[in-house]
């Protein structure tokens, strides 16, 4: 670590917790988001400020004026770009230390796999419940740490799966029949800031899986509603007879 990296995370390294030995394993850290969107940009922004060393951005939409609301790393003058490439030049801007792979694409099948296979954890900021599925199964093949948000409306939830831990549940135990795709943010709208408050918790736990901090969230379900700014913590066991992580996965 130079000079100017010891006080760009000086105060980083000032905790305890997390200590010059933290702040090294981000900056060796490699992690995928899936979503440039309302969760992925504050979870990639506050990664790549944070100094994880390599984040690749995955998705294979445009940034919309109607994404303006809420999804924070795009402007309006980049209104038509790719979001991947929208939100890459937000961070670079903001860390040019940080080593950015936009990956304009769909993800699925072998190469969702094969990028999951070369990375620390993935964050899923998706708002498609197939994708989650199939993030979820190339997290549970790989053994990668999987940190899990969702927010629609006035609710939103979050989590983290790791399949590196026995009783780690996976998302396909949480959800194990297939929700309505149509509920999302496009159909059923959602407040602003709450995205920035599941993006901002959903980056909290991918810092403290990758620098080995404080106690995260497996096994457990945050579930915040902004109506009443209130939390609540849902216990979660592994489902033995899950199709994805039980003792006899398909």
């Amino acid at each position: 670590m130079d000079d100017q990296q010891l006080l760009r995370y000086s105060r980083h390294i000032m905790l305890p917790e997390l200590d010059l030995e933290g702040q090294e394993a981000l900056l060796n850290a490699k992690v995928l988001v899936v979503g440039a969107g309302g969760l992925g940009s504050p979870v990639a922004m506050y990664l790549a400020a944070s100094g994880v060393g390599s984040l690749w951005l995955a998705d294979h939409d445009e940034v919309d004026l109607s994404n303006l609301q809420r999804q924070i790393a795009h402007t309006t003058d980049r209104v038509g770009q790719p979001k991947v490439e929208s939100a890459a030049q937000a961070l670079r801007a903001l860390n040019p230390g940080a080593h950015i792979v936009p990956i304009h694409e769909k993800l699925e099948g072998d190469r969702l796999q094969q990028l999951v296979d070369q990375v620390d954890l993935v964050v899923d900021a998706t708002d498609n419940f197939g994708v989650r599925y199939a993030i979820n199964a190339a997290c549970v093949r790989a053994q990668t740490p999987l940190v899990s948000g969702a927010a629609i409306r006035l609710e939103g939830q979050v989590t983290v799966f790791d399949a590196r831990q026995e009783s780690s549940p996976c998302y396909r135990c949480l959800y194990d029949v297939l929700e309505d795709e149509q509920l999302n943010c496009a159909t059923s709208g959602v407040l602003a800031p709450l995205v920035g408050v599941i993006g901002s918790m959903q980056a909290l736990e991918a810092i403290k899986v990758l620098a080995g901090v404080g106690t995260n969230l497996a096994g457990r379900l945050l579930l915040f509603d902004a109506n009443r700014s209130e939390w609540r913590e849902l216990k979660l066991p592994r489902d033995p007879d899950c199709p994805v992580c039980g003792n006899r996965p398909e």
